[in-house]
Protein backbone atom coordinates (compact mmCIF):
# COMPACT_ATOMS: atom_id res chain seq x y z
CA UNK A 1 0.00 0.00 0.00
CA UNK A 2 1.18 3.72 -1.45
CA UNK A 3 1.73 5.88 1.89
CA UNK A 4 -0.52 8.92 1.72
CA UNK A 5 1.00 12.01 1.20
CA UNK A 6 0.08 15.34 0.27
CA UNK A 7 1.31 17.63 -1.97
CA UNK A 8 0.79 21.00 -3.74
CA UNK A 9 2.77 22.86 -6.74
CA UNK A 10 3.62 26.57 -6.56
CA UNK A 11 5.79 28.58 -9.45
CA UNK A 12 9.53 29.59 -8.15
CA UNK A 13 12.33 31.31 -9.55
CA UNK A 14 13.22 27.78 -11.05
CA UNK A 15 10.30 26.95 -12.76
CA UNK A 16 7.95 25.10 -11.23
CA UNK A 17 8.17 23.38 -7.38
CA UNK A 18 5.99 19.97 -6.13
CA UNK A 19 6.36 20.34 -2.30
CA UNK A 20 4.77 17.14 -0.78
CA UNK A 21 4.72 16.07 2.88
CA UNK A 22 4.10 12.92 4.82
CA UNK A 23 3.13 13.28 8.49
CA UNK A 24 6.53 13.26 9.06
CA UNK A 25 7.85 16.31 7.39
CA UNK A 26 8.36 17.19 3.71
CA UNK A 27 9.20 14.15 1.72
CA UNK A 28 9.46 15.43 -1.85
CA UNK A 29 10.79 18.83 -3.32
CA UNK A 30 10.92 18.20 -6.84
CA UNK A 31 11.31 21.04 -9.88
CA UNK A 32 10.47 21.18 -13.42
CA UNK A 33 8.94 23.03 -15.89
CA UNK A 34 5.49 20.88 -15.91
CA UNK A 35 3.28 20.46 -13.04
CA UNK A 36 1.79 17.38 -14.92
CA UNK A 37 5.19 15.94 -15.31
CA UNK A 38 6.34 15.98 -11.69
CA UNK A 39 2.87 14.59 -10.54
CA UNK A 40 3.92 11.81 -12.71
CA UNK A 41 6.75 11.22 -11.10
CA UNK A 42 5.46 11.23 -7.43
CA UNK A 43 2.36 9.03 -8.38
CA UNK A 44 4.51 6.31 -8.88
CA UNK A 45 5.39 6.40 -4.82
CA UNK A 46 2.80 7.25 -3.29
CA UNK A 47 -1.47 7.90 -3.04
CA UNK A 48 -1.61 12.03 -3.02
CA UNK A 49 -3.94 13.93 -1.85
CA UNK A 50 -4.09 17.96 -3.01
CA UNK A 51 -4.08 20.54 -0.54
CA UNK A 52 -2.98 23.61 0.32
CA UNK A 53 0.41 23.67 2.09
CA UNK A 54 0.80 27.17 2.20
CA UNK A 55 3.38 28.33 5.04
CA UNK A 56 5.24 24.92 3.95
CA UNK A 57 5.13 26.11 0.12
CA UNK A 58 6.13 29.57 1.43
CA UNK A 59 9.34 28.48 3.00
CA UNK A 60 10.28 26.14 -0.02
CA UNK A 61 10.08 28.72 -2.55
CA UNK A 62 12.33 30.79 -0.47
CA UNK A 63 14.36 28.38 -0.07
CA UNK A 64 14.98 28.11 -4.13
CA UNK A 65 14.93 31.48 -4.42
CA UNK A 66 17.94 31.89 -1.69
CA UNK A 67 19.29 28.34 -1.46
CA UNK A 68 21.99 29.40 1.01
CA UNK A 69 19.38 29.76 3.13
CA UNK A 70 18.22 27.20 5.87
CA UNK A 71 14.85 25.48 5.62
CA UNK A 72 13.38 25.66 8.95
CA UNK A 73 10.72 22.67 8.43
CA UNK A 74 11.03 18.56 9.30
CA UNK A 75 12.24 16.81 6.35
CA UNK A 76 11.44 13.01 5.45
CA UNK A 77 13.87 12.01 3.10
CA UNK A 78 13.06 8.21 2.25
CA UNK A 79 16.20 6.14 0.83
CA UNK A 80 18.37 3.20 1.34
CA UNK A 81 20.61 3.60 4.33
CA UNK A 82 23.15 4.05 2.17
CA UNK A 83 20.96 6.84 -0.26
CA UNK A 84 20.66 8.36 3.96
CA UNK A 85 24.07 8.74 3.99
CA UNK A 86 25.06 10.41 1.27
CA UNK A 87 21.90 12.63 1.73
CA UNK A 88 23.07 13.91 5.70
CA UNK A 89 26.91 14.56 4.14
CA UNK A 90 25.53 16.74 1.04
CA UNK A 91 23.42 18.83 4.19
CA UNK A 92 26.90 19.04 5.37
CA UNK A 93 28.21 21.07 2.31
CA UNK A 94 28.49 24.74 2.87
CA UNK A 95 26.26 27.32 0.64
CA UNK A 96 28.45 28.36 -2.01
CA UNK A 97 31.11 25.37 -1.32
CA UNK A 98 31.38 22.08 -4.16
CA UNK A 99 32.52 18.79 -3.47
CA UNK A 100 33.19 15.80 -6.19
CA UNK A 101 31.50 12.64 -5.66
CA UNK A 102 34.21 11.05 -4.51
CA UNK A 103 35.19 13.84 -1.89
CA UNK A 104 31.59 12.81 -0.20
CA UNK A 105 32.21 9.12 -1.12
CA UNK A 106 35.38 9.35 1.45
CA UNK A 107 33.68 11.42 3.74
CA UNK A 108 30.77 8.80 4.48
CA UNK A 109 33.64 6.16 4.77
CA UNK A 110 32.89 4.19 1.85
CA UNK A 111 36.00 5.48 -0.80
CA UNK A 112 35.30 3.93 -4.29
CA UNK A 113 31.58 4.47 -4.20
CA UNK A 114 31.94 7.53 -5.95
CA UNK A 115 29.75 6.16 -9.45
CA UNK A 116 26.73 5.02 -5.98
CA UNK A 117 27.52 8.86 -4.69
CA UNK A 118 26.30 9.91 -7.71
CA UNK A 119 23.30 7.60 -7.94
CA UNK A 120 21.90 8.46 -4.71
CA UNK A 121 22.31 12.29 -5.99
CA UNK A 122 20.40 11.41 -8.34
CA UNK A 123 17.24 9.34 -6.79
CA UNK A 124 17.32 12.55 -4.17
CA UNK A 125 13.70 13.70 -3.73
CA UNK A 126 14.32 16.89 -2.29
CA UNK A 127 15.58 19.41 -4.20
CA UNK A 128 17.71 21.92 -2.63
CA UNK A 129 17.03 20.96 0.79
CA UNK A 130 19.15 17.90 0.34
CA UNK A 131 21.36 20.10 -1.71
CA UNK A 132 23.10 17.46 -4.32
CA UNK A 133 23.62 20.73 -6.64
CA UNK A 134 26.38 21.04 -4.83
CA UNK A 135 28.21 18.12 -6.05
CA UNK A 136 31.10 18.00 -9.15
CA UNK A 137 32.45 16.13 -11.35
CA UNK A 138 36.47 15.82 -10.25
CA UNK A 139 37.27 18.06 -12.39
CA UNK A 140 34.73 20.82 -11.26
CA UNK A 141 32.66 20.24 -14.15
CA UNK A 142 29.06 20.18 -13.78
CA UNK A 143 27.50 16.10 -13.89
CA UNK A 144 23.91 15.33 -14.33
CA UNK A 145 21.09 16.84 -12.19
CA UNK A 146 17.82 15.54 -11.76
CA UNK A 147 16.45 18.81 -12.38
CA UNK A 148 18.56 19.72 -15.72
CA UNK A 149 22.09 21.23 -14.92
CA UNK A 150 20.72 24.67 -16.39
CA UNK A 151 19.27 24.57 -12.91
CA UNK A 152 22.01 23.40 -10.98
CA UNK A 153 23.94 25.68 -12.52
CA UNK A 154 21.40 28.48 -11.32
CA UNK A 155 21.77 27.09 -8.19
CA UNK A 156 25.09 27.45 -7.58
CA UNK A 157 25.11 30.87 -8.67
CA UNK A 158 22.41 31.92 -6.16
CA UNK A 159 24.63 30.74 -3.37
CA UNK A 160 27.58 32.78 -4.62
CA UNK A 161 25.72 35.78 -4.13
Amino acid sequence: MKEQILFCTARCTLGVALVAKSERGVCALLLGDDAVDLLRDLQQRAELHEAALGPVVSRVVSLIAAPASALDVSLDPQGSEFQLRVWNALREIAPGSTQTYGEVARRIGAPGSAKEVGEACAANPLAVAIPCHRVVRKDGGLAGYRWGVRRKRALLELEKR
